[in-house]
């Protein structure tokens, strides 16, 4: 069976009937986090809603005005994913999101166009592709695409465009001599009805179940963005088509505009002034180091230089990290005195440093893990690691000072 979707590409509503309606779920990723949402699985009498299906994602839309969520194919049949219960024999207004379904023609007749002609032209197959959200890929059966190849490639493929050539979609039984001549990756185990070809005239007939633009003028054109390695000596073609080249461009020039008024130059002389940011910024965290590492021996020596000095010490600063910390603990005599050091945000997370003696540090170092909510080692009178949190810093070292004025009670 062949959907409306299939047979009119372009009919944005439709007029059908509610076959069947069953309580249902789906799965599906928000914001990073699984959820699962209760709704109904609704067959209807015919579609306009493509299910998902030949690398191409489902359409999105409204039966009888209740959100459709997910479509999805069963044998001959299309299971919509409905947010509310339709009834049965009900006549519904079925209307497609024509902005999602019109992107998805728009990439997949341009992975048609772009497979057929990379294959007549240098030989490559495509072995699969993905139609992403924002960009597509075509896995191409080759281990490297030249930059001349791809450049002559993208011009024949807008030649094309240009030349307004038809897309027929042709319906055959499946013992029709005709189906052996046309490209294809095979049939799914259940497939029904009869087998559908998208034939570009004079380019490519092939056999798809996806929705496609009936002229190939209606891509408006093609960027291929560039390539990257693919799995096992295979290369990915990345590629937009149609409007997704348009918003691709229009985010270019306002990223580029951006650019221009934080750098103040050109857009010509941007990768030169960037280039120049990061040898400053290099240069200065490189003095920057340096001024921290004498930092940690005056604060040292300070230390060592005061009568009154204790055998406790505690310090934390925002900038800083392992080595700062090391230096400190290096130029003190820990053998003598307790040392507890953090670099961070005083109350997110940061670093930590406990040196001494052995004895005080081994008993107290879990203690400290435990309040800086962190993970860390210790060994040879040293315990350090990552804090998740400082907020309880004051009360490691209130802690600490306790310990050692315990512990110099009991040596007196």
């Amino acid at each position: 069976m062949a959907f409306q979707c299939q047979r009119d590409c372009y009919m944005k509503e439709f007029v059908t009937s509610v076959v069947s309606c069953c309580p249902a779920e789906l799965k599906q990723e928000v914001n990073g986090k699984k959820e699962t949402l209760k709704g109904f699985n609704v067959k209807l009498q015919d579609t306009i809603l493509f299910p998902e299906g030949g690398g191409q994602p489902d359409d999105h839309g409204l039966i009888g005005g209740v959100p459709v969520l997910r479509v999805t194919r069963q044998g001959p049949d299309a299971l919509h994913f409905a947010t509310s219960p339709l009834d049965v024999g009900q006549e519904v207004h079925v209307k497609v999101d024509w902005e999602r379904r019109f992107d998805h023609m728009q990439q997949h007749s341009g992975q048609h166009l772009i497979t057929a002609l990379a294959d007549s032209m240098f030989g490559y197959k495509t072995t699969s592709w993905d139609l992403g959200r924002q960009r597509s890929t075509i896995e191409l059966d080759t281990p490297g695409v030249k930059p001349a190849q791809l450049k002559e490639l993208e011009e024949a493929i807008n030649e094309r465009i240009r030349a307004h050539i038809p897309v027929n979609v042709q319906l055959l039984s499946i013992d029709d001599p005709a189906v052996e001549k046309v490209r294809s990756r095979g049939l799914p185990d259940d497939h029904a009805g009869p087998i559908r070809i998208i034939d570009m005239e004079g380019i490519d007939a092939n056999m798809c179940c996806g929705t496609h633009v009936s002229n190939l003028s209606h891509l408006q054109v093609i960027k291929l963005l560039g390539t990257e390695k693919g799995k096992k000596n295979k290369t990915n073609l990345i590629f937009l088509s149609g409007n997704r080249v348009l918003k691709y461009a229009e985010r270019s020039y306002s990223t580029e505009r951006s650019l221009v008024s934080v750098l103040k130059t050109g857009p010509d002389e941007h990768v030169e002034a960037v280039d120049k940011l990061q040898k400053s910024v290099k240069l200065l965290q490189k003095t920057n180091l340096s001024l921290l590492r004498d930092m940690a021996v005056l604060i040292a020596q300070n230390f060592k230089s005061d009568p009154q000095r204790g055998n406790f010490f505690s310090l934390h600063k925002k900038e800083g990290d392992n080595e700062f910390m090391n230096i400190i603990a290096n130029e003190i005599n820990t053998e003598e005195t307790l040392v507890f050091l953090t670099v961070g945000e005083e109350k997110g997370p940061g670093l930590f440093l406990l040196a001494g003696p052995s004895g005080p540090v081994t008993e107290m170092g879990p203690r400290v893990l435990e309040l800086l909510q962190g993970k860390g080692a210790g060994k040879n009178g040293r315990f350090q690691g990552k804090a998740n949190s400082l907020a309880q810093r004051g009360e490691v070292e209130a802690l600490l000072r306790q310990h050692c004025k315990h512990r110099s009670s009991e040596e007196e």
